[in-house]
């Protein structure tokens, strides 16, 4: 339960789904405080695939390593899993919502065995903007959460605004076994849901960016309901670092 919270809202209930299917040894829910990210930095340090760079010259900054097979976002694997296939646009993989799920959701059954599930509840844009939209990420990667917390507000503030609200973007993600061939990112369009497995780098495991375009589809609804332009994804990320 995050932070002796709200007792089985929405997100807890997904959470719990998600746990039961890949088997984390335990849930941690990220407050993004600054003992926590210390905590994080000082983990991935010791695990060895993340160094400290010199205190004088870089302070504070990291370097991290990711897999030797894992160093790029690579179209093939990437679909979008729309309903209806023209819907994926001309220029995009698409697979159809239940052969990915069933194909994926092997890929993560068990898939954090012996691993720590962090819950990473999320705001991209100013907190208090009726435009910013809130994620949350589930991951095994202590990096993902270091990141994340670089990159938006994470933590309490997120899952103050959200309360008993389902109005959040889902997003799974796991390192799997790195292989590959079993390396997939599948977005679904219609339930505003992102899934990663099998890769620790950047976009294919950071999925705020993802997260945008899925709540971008749902704003864009409303503003030509209303006779608007479609910019909101562009004016919730030149603006995610407001106050």
């Amino acid at each position: 339960m995050p932070f002796g919270g709200f007792v089985s809202t929405p997100l807890e209930q997904w959470v719990e789904s998600v746990a039961r299917m890949t088997r984390p040894d335990q849930t941690v829910w990220c407050d993004g405080s600054e003992e926590e990210n210390t905590r994080i930095q000082q983990q991935l340090v010791r695990e060895g695939h993340t160094l400290a760079l010199n205190a004088k010259t870089y302070p504070n900054c990291f370097l991290h390593r990711s897999d030797p097979t894992d160093v790029a976002r690579t179209e093939k694997i990437t679909f979008i899993c729309s309903r209806e296939k023209e819907n994926a646009g001309p220029t995009n993989n698409w697979m159809a919502p239940a052969e990915a799920k069933e194909k994926l959701g092997g890929l993560f059954t068990g898939s954090m065995k012996g691993r720590t599930m962090y819950v990473i509840p999320y705001i991209l844009g100013p907190a208090a903007s009726p435009q910013s939209r809130i994620g949350v990420e589930l991951t095994d990667s202590a990096y993902v959460v270091a990141s994340v917390r670089v990159m938006a507000r994470m933590g309490k503030i997120a899952l103050d605004r959200l309360g008993n609200s389902t109005d959040f973007v889902p997003g799974l993600h796991s390192l799997g076994d790195l292989n590959p061939d079993r390396r997939y990112v599948v977005h679904f369009p219609e339930e505003k849901l992102i899934w990663s497995i099998g890769s620790g780098y950047g976009g294919n495991a950071l999925l705020g960016k993802k997260m945008l375009r899925a709540a971008d589809r749902q704003l864009d609804g409303a503003a030509n309901k209303a006779g608007w332009p479609s910019t909101c994804s562009s004016w919730v990320w030149n603006h995610r670092m407001e106050k």
